[in-house]
C-alpha cells in the first residue's frame, strides 16, 4: 500500500485555490488520483515520523507549496528509475528551498554550489529508506531550525520539506531524480504565485503531454527520425485497446522471427519483406516502452522481459542471417552470425560495467582542482559539452558511431534487403568492430581518470558468473600468493592482466582449430583449458585497478571463444555452435539485467556450473571426441536450468510470497 504525506507547515499551507479549497488539501486530492491508496496531512515532522514507522510500503511525501498537474504526482510515484525519486525543478530557489546537484540521473549533492537544479517539493521514498526517512525527520524535528543551517539551507517558507529532503540526503540514501518535462510544476508561497502556476497548469493539454512523454527524451538518430516521429499514434492506439507493454513485446518478438526467417529463405521479395517486418519489429519494440509510460504500468518482470527480448530477437536475426549467407553459396554463414552474436554480447557486457563505473564515480566527491587536468578530464568536459548542445551535428554523431540498437536494426534491414544476408552481416561486423573500439578507447582513458573501484560496489562474484570450482579455489588460495598478485596488479591495470593473458589461450585454440581442423592436437584442449582456467587466480585479489570493469566481458568473451575453438575443433555443425553461445548469451543477459537493477542472482545460478565448470566439460568433451553430444547436451541443460529460473523468480516465488501472511508479533501484523 502506497502512502501519500502532506507535509503542510508554513504559510503555504494557508494559501486556498480560487474555488476556496486549501492548497494542501487539493494536493491530498491529487494524490489520490495520482494511485496513493491512504492520504494524511501532517503539520509537522513528528507526525510524519510516526506515520512512516508503521508504514510497509513507499512513502509519498510533499510540502503543501506544490502545484503541478496531477501527472506530475503520478510519473513521481510510479518512476521506475529506483526506489527513492526526488522531484526535481529548474525555477530559481526560494528561500528555504533546497538546491541540487544531479549527475547521470542520481542526486548527488544537496546544497552545493554547483547546482542544476533545485528541490520540487515532493519525493517517494521505496521501503528499504523509510528507516532513514523516519530518522531524518525525527532528527530533523528535534534539531528545528538549526538543522536548517547545518543543512546550509535558511529557514523559511516551505524550508521544512527541504531540511527533512537534506536531512536524507545527508545520511547517504540513494535518491534519483524526476524532473519535470512538458507538464508543470511550481512551488509557491504567495496567492499571485498560486495564481500564476495556475494558470500555466490550465495551459497544457496534459494527456496530450504524456503522449508525447512516453517518447524518450533523448534518443538516437535513427529512432529519433524514423520511427518516433509517427510511433506514438501507435502507442496511443495500443492503449486504447488495452495492450500491455509485454503483448506488445510479444508481437515485436513475432515480427523480427518473421524476419528472420525471411532472411534465411533468401530471393529478393522476401529479403525485401524481411527488412520491411524487421523495421515495423523494431518500432514495436519502440512503442512497448512508451505504452509503459503512457499508461504508467512499469513491472521489474516487464523491465527484464524487454532487455532480453531484444536481445533474442537481435541474434535469431544474425541466425537468420547466417543461414540465408550459408545456402546462398558462402561457408562462412554461420561463422559471421557467430562473431556478430560474440561481438554484440561483448560490447553490451562492457556498456553494463562502464554504466556502473559511471554512476559510482557520480556518487563520490567530485575531483578537486587539478585532479581533472589530464586526457581523462578533458574528455569527459568534451563528452558532457556535446550531450548538451542537443540537435547539433557533433551530437547526432557522437550518439551514432556507438552503433547503437535502431542504427544496427537500420543497418541489418537495409543491407539484407538490397545486397543480402552476406553484405548485412559483414556490415554489422565492421561497424560493430569500429564502435567497440571507439567506445573502448574513450571509456579506457575516461575510466583511468575516475579512478574509481567499481568491483568492490557489487557481488563480483556472482556477475562475473564464477562457479563452485573458482569459489571453492579462492576459499584455499594461500594468503601468500594472494600478496603477490595483490603486489603485481597495483602498478598498472589492476588484476585484469590476470584475466587477458589467460585469455588468449582460448584465442589460440580457436585460431589453430580454424587452421587444421580435425587434425589438431587434442592435448592442446587440455593445455588450452588449464591456461584458461589461470584467470581463477585474480578470485582472491582486490579488483581495484582503473580497468577492472572490464574483467567480466573478458571473462565473456574467453569462454565464448573456447567453446567457439571446441566446436571447430570437434567438427560440430556451426549452427550447433551458434545454439550453444546463443544459450550461454541468454544466461549473461539475465546476470547483467540483475547488475543493472542491483537485484538478487538467480534462483538457479548455481546449477549453470560457472564459467570454468563449463569450460572444463567441453575441454573432456573434446578429448574424448563428442563435442557435438557435449554442445548439445550441455546447451539443452543450460536453456532448461534458465527457463527453470525464470519460472521461479518470477512466477513461483513471488506467488509463494504472496500466499505467505506476515510474522505476528504481540497481535500486530509485520511486515516480513
Amino acid at each position: 500500500m502506497t502512502l501519500a504525506i502532506v507535509l503542510a507547515a508554513g504559510a503555504a499551507a494557508g494559501l486556498t485555490t480560487d474555488a476556496g479549497e486549501r492548497l494542501a488539501d487539493r494536493l491530498a486530492g491529487q494524490w489520490r488520483d495520482a494511485g496513493a491508496a491512504d492520504v494524511r496531512v501532517v503539520t509537522d515532522l513528528s507526525e510524519l515520523a510516526a506515520l512512516v514507522t508503521g508504514a510497509t510500503g513507499p512513502v509519498l511525501v510533499s510540502g503543501a507549496d506544490l502545484v503541478a498537474h496531477t501527472a506530475v504526482l503520478r510519473h513521481l510515484a510510479t518512476s521506475p528509475v529506483g526506489p527513492t525519486v526526488a522531484l526535481v525543478l529548474t525555477d530559481p530557489p526560494a528561500p528555504g528551498q533546497a538546491t541540487v546537484r544531479e549527475e547521470r540521473g542520481q542526486v548527488v549533492g544537496v546544497d552545493e554550489p554547483a547546482a542544476t537544479g533545485v528541490f520540487g517539493g515532493a519525493l517517494r521514498v521505496g521501503p528499504q529508506d523509510l528507516p532513514a526517512l523516519a530518522a531524518a525527520a525525527g532528527r530533523t524535528a528535534g534539531e528545528g531550525g538549526t538543522a536548517a543551517a547545518a543543512a546550509g539551507t535558511a529557514a523559511g517558507e516551505g524550508g521544512t520539506v527541504d531540511r527533512l529532503f537534506a536531512a536524507l540526503a545527508a545520511a547517504g540514501t540513494l535518491t534519483f531524480a524526476h524532473r519535470v518535462r512538458l507538464l508543470v510544476a511550481h512551488r509557491v508561497g504567495t496567492e499571485a504565485e498560486l495564481r500564476a502556476a495556475g494558470a500555466a497548469v490550465a495551459g497544457v493539454d496534459e494527456d496530450r503531454a504524456e503522449l508525447r512523454l512516453s517518447v524518450k527524451e533523448r534518443d538516437d538518430f535513427f529512432t529519433t527520425f524514423f520511427v518516433s516521429t509517427w510511433s506514438p499514434y501507435v502507442t496511443k492506439a495500443a492503449a486504447r485497446l488495452r495492450l500491455s507493454p509485454t503483448v506488445v513485446t510479444m508481437f515485436s518478438v513475432a515480427f523480427a522471427v518473421a524476419a528472420a526467417l525471411l532472411f534465411a529463405a533468401g530471393g529478393r521479395p522476401a529479403l525485401v519483406a524481411g527488412g520491411i517486418l524487421l523495421y515495423l519489429g523494431f518500432v514495436l519494440d519502440c512503442v512497448d516502452g512508451q505504452v509503459a509510460r503512457y499508461t504508467r504500468h512499469f513491472s521489474a518482470w516487464g523491465g527484464w522481459l524487454d532487455t532480453m527480448a531484444d536481445r533474442a530477437k537481435e541474434y535469431v536475426v544474425y541466425a537468420g542471417l547466417g543461414y540465408g549467407a550459408t545456402h546462398a553459396g558462402f561457408r562462412y554463414g554461420w561463422a559471421l552470425a557467430i562473431a556478430a552474436m560474440t561481438l554484440q554480447t561483448v560490447r553490451h557486457m562492457t556498456d553494463a560495467w562502464y554504466g556502473v563505473l559511471h554512476d559510482e564515480a557520480a556518487r563520490r566527491p567530485r575531483p578537486v582542482a587539478g585532479e581533472s587536468d589530464g586526457i581523462g578530464g578533458k574528455l569527459n568536459a568534451a563528452s558532457t559539452k556535446v550531450q548538451a548542445d542537443t540537435g547539433s551535428v557533433s551530437y547526432w554523431l557522437k550518439r551514432t558511431v556507438v552503433f547503437p540498437i535502431g542504427e544496427r536494426w537500420a543497418l541489418i534491414a537495409l543491407a539484407a534487403a538490397f545486397f543480402g544476408p552476406l553484405v548485412a552481416l559483414c556490415a554489422v561486423l565492421v561497424w560493430g568492430t569500429l564502435a567497440f573500439a571507439y567506445t573502448g578507447a574513450l571509456r579506457t582513458l575516461r575510466a583511468w581518470w575516475m579512478k574509481v573501484p567499481v568491483l568492490t560496489t557489487v557481488d563480483v562474484a556472482l556477475h562475473r558468473d564464477d562457479g563452485p570450482l573458482v569459489r571453492r579455489f579462492a576459499a584455499v588460495l594461500p594468503a601468500g600468493l594472494t600478496r603477490v598478485l595483490l603486489r603485481a596488479a597495483r602498478p598498472g591495470v589492476g588484476v585484469l592482466w590476470l584475466t587477458v593473458l589467460p585469455a588468449l589461450a582460448p584465442l589460440a585454440l580457436l585460431l589453430l582449430a580454424w587452421r587444421w581442423g580435425a587434425d589438431t592436437p587434442r592435448w592442446l584442449v587440455g593445455v588450452a583449458v588449464l591456461v584458461w582456467l589461470l584467470a581463477a587466480l585474480g578470485v582472491r585479489v582486490t579488483p581495484d585497478g582503473p580497468l577492472d570493469w572490464l574483467v567480466p566481458a573478458v571473462l565473456r568473451a574467453g569462454e565464448y571463444l573456447f567453446a567457439i575453438a571446441v566446436g571447430v575443433l570437434g567438427g560440430a555443425p556451426a549452427w550447433l555452435i551458434f545454439g550453444y553461445v546463443f544459450v550461454l548469451t541468454l544466461h549473461h543477459y539475465d546476470l547483467t539485467a540483475r547488475l543493472e537493477k542491483r537485484q538478487a542472482a538467480p534462483p538457479l545460478h548455481a546449477a549453470s556450473l560457472g564459467w570454468e565448470g563449463r569450460s572444463i566439460l567441453l575441454a573432456a568433451a573434446a578429448n574424448a571426441g563428442i563435442v557435438s553430444i557435449a554442445l548439445a547436451t550441455l546447451g539443452a541443460y543450460l536453456l532448461v536450468v534458465f527457463v527453470a529460473s525464470v519460472a521461479l523468480a518470477w512466477v513461483v516465488l513471488p506467488a509463494r510470497a504472496r500466499r505467505t501472511p506476515a510474522p505476528v508479533r504481540g497481535g500486530e501484523r509485520l511486515p516480513g
